[in-house]
């Protein structure tokens, strides 16, 4: 007998097989589903699968859970990726600080914004004990993160230093709070590997440059006399920071799994790992059927990772307006928990295409911080074509005290755009031509328009793009929704 499990109907002529056991004649069933035919000695109730049936059932096993595991590793993964970036720096070594100030540098990271310049670091707490952070006052907006991606600290304007500066001292998983921490303001870390960045938002060079000049990072343990930090510059190479395709996402996983403690709420993420052949404490070695399963995974994980992010189903909290194509591109809690569940898609969705979290990111308060709007669609909901030429109207008075920015990145790498050009962005800092209501239309495609060439970012034809709209300082305007972004039109 065969049934249908993945069809509307049921499959009449089943198979019938005799097998003789004692002089009996034992009817074999056979199910149509989803992942293929499954067969069982009996009846599906009462029988035994077939050896094929074993190892499909084990390959889908396996399969489905390389998937979701995909998706629920992006942020590790993705973040360690800015390690090798920063790592890959000619002399680069650890608790060295670096500097990313041109296109070819900026364009090495997920979503960067290229109007304001960059200072990071790679934090290894295992490997130095707990490090201090020497902020200096200024116009900065900064984080720590964690390993996960979620802060550990907001640094300078919507941090407690409130722009004015201050020592921070880093703790990782165990560290216990030395004697003398009570002249820093202490954070703590659930891992030993974390990301420090901060945002230069002066447009004085010379403020940026001093503030360049006077962060400093080095164990609590040398605070005596602080070693000399290298500031180096990141440059245009290679490697990039989003997560990597093929073997090597798992390959880097089972890295991150055996450098950290595993926390409580991942036990039975960690569970399904061990079936894939990532473990702590045991090297990765995947057979050539594991190969093929992971590699395959890769594909269709980040595809659901896509659809996470440019669909964002079951997510109200990325709502902008009404009608909108525009949606909160930061729209889950900073912990990533929710009431009842951990925010699997949410996170998913976010971290596919950006990098890091901070209170100041998603601030509610008027004048701190920033906001972040993203868009897949035009008006007409069609996904965004770099063949096609769009016009966005920024509507007069923007909801931002410090300035507004969009900028175009490639869905491929999601990556400021690869258009042949350093013309990335748009922002209030730039001379845009301005309509007599002063307000503002941007442009993309592959041509200007005449006489708008200063307001428009080049697309190409064959690659997909997608823009963030960033305010910095948001307003109130922009929280009552007395200030709404128009939707990008095709023209």
């Amino acid at each position: 007998m065969k049934k249908n499990f993945h069809g509307s109907s049921l499959l009449s002529a089943g198979l019938m097989s005799a097998l003789a056991f004692s002089g009996l004649a034992l009817a074999q069933e056979t199910l149509d589903t989803r992942i293929g035919k499954l067969t069982f000695t009996h009846d599906f109730v009462s029988g035994y699968p077939t050896q094929a049936t074993v190892d499909t059932l084990f390959d889908a096993r396996d399969f489905q859970r390389a998937t979701q595991l995909y998706l629920w590793a992006l942020p590790m993964v993705s973040l360690g990726e800015v390690e090798q970036v920063l790592m890959s720096t000619p002399g680069a070594n650890r608790n060295d600080i670096f500097r990313t100030d041109t296109l070819p540098e900026t364009r090495r990271f997920l979503t960067a914004n290229a109007t304001t310049p960059y200072v990071t670091a790679w934090l290894d707490l295992q490997q130095s004990g707990p490090l201090v952070l020497e902020i200096p006052a200024g116009a900065i907006a900064g984080l720590v993160n964690d390993l996960w991606q979620r802060p550990v600290a907001d640094i300078g304007l919507p941090g407690p230093d409130k722009g004015l500066g201050g020592k921070y001292l880093v703790l990782g998983p165990g560290q216990a709070e030395p004697e003398g921490a009570d002249d820093y303001i202490v954070v703590r870390s659930t891992t030993f590997n974390n990301l420090w960045l901060i945002r230069l938002l002066s447009p004085d060079d010379r403020e940026r440059e001093s503030i360049r000049a006077n962060v400093r990072l080095y164990p609590f343990s040398q605070r005596a006399a602080p070693p000399p930090n290298k500031l180096l510059s990141v440059g245009g190479g290679t490697s990039f920071a989003n997560a990597p395709r093929g073997l090597a996402y798992w390959e880097k996983l089972s890295r991150w799994v055996n450098a950290e403690p595993v926390q409580e709420r991942d036990r039975i993420m960690m569970a399904m790992l061990r079936s894939l052949g990532i473990e702590k404490g045991k090297p990765f070695q995947p057979d050539a059927r594991m190969q093929k399963l992971l590699t395959e995974a890769t594909l269709v994980g980040e595809a659901m990772a896509k659809v996470n992010g440019y669909e964002r189903r079951d997510m109200p909290q990325a709502y902008y307006a009404e009608g909108s194509q525009w949606k909160f591109a930061l729209n889950q809690d900073l912990s990533q928990e929710a009431a009842n569940h951990t925010q699997l898609d949410e996170r998913s969705a976010w971290f596919y295409e950006a990098t890091a979290t901070s209170k100041g990111m998603m601030s509610k308060t008027p004048g701190v911080g920033s906001a972040y709007l993203s868009s897949y669609k035009d008006h007409d909901g069609n996904w965004l074509d770099g063949a096609n030429s769009y016009r966005l109207h920024v509507p007069a008075n923007p909801p931002a005290s410090q300035f507004w920015s969009v900028t175009a990145y490639d869905v491929s790498s999601r990556a400021l755009i690869q258009n042949n050009s350093d013309i990335v962005d748009r922002s209030s800092r730039h001379a845009l031509k301005k309509n007599a209501d002063g307000s503002v239309d941007v442009y993309f495609g592959p041509k200007a328009p005449a006489g708008f060439e200063q307001n428009w970012i080049p697309t190409l034809a064959g690659k997909a793009w997608f823009p963030y709209f960033r305010l910095f300082g948001p307003t109130e305007a922009h929280f009552d929704k007395s200030w709404t972004l128009p939707d990008i039109e095709k023209i």
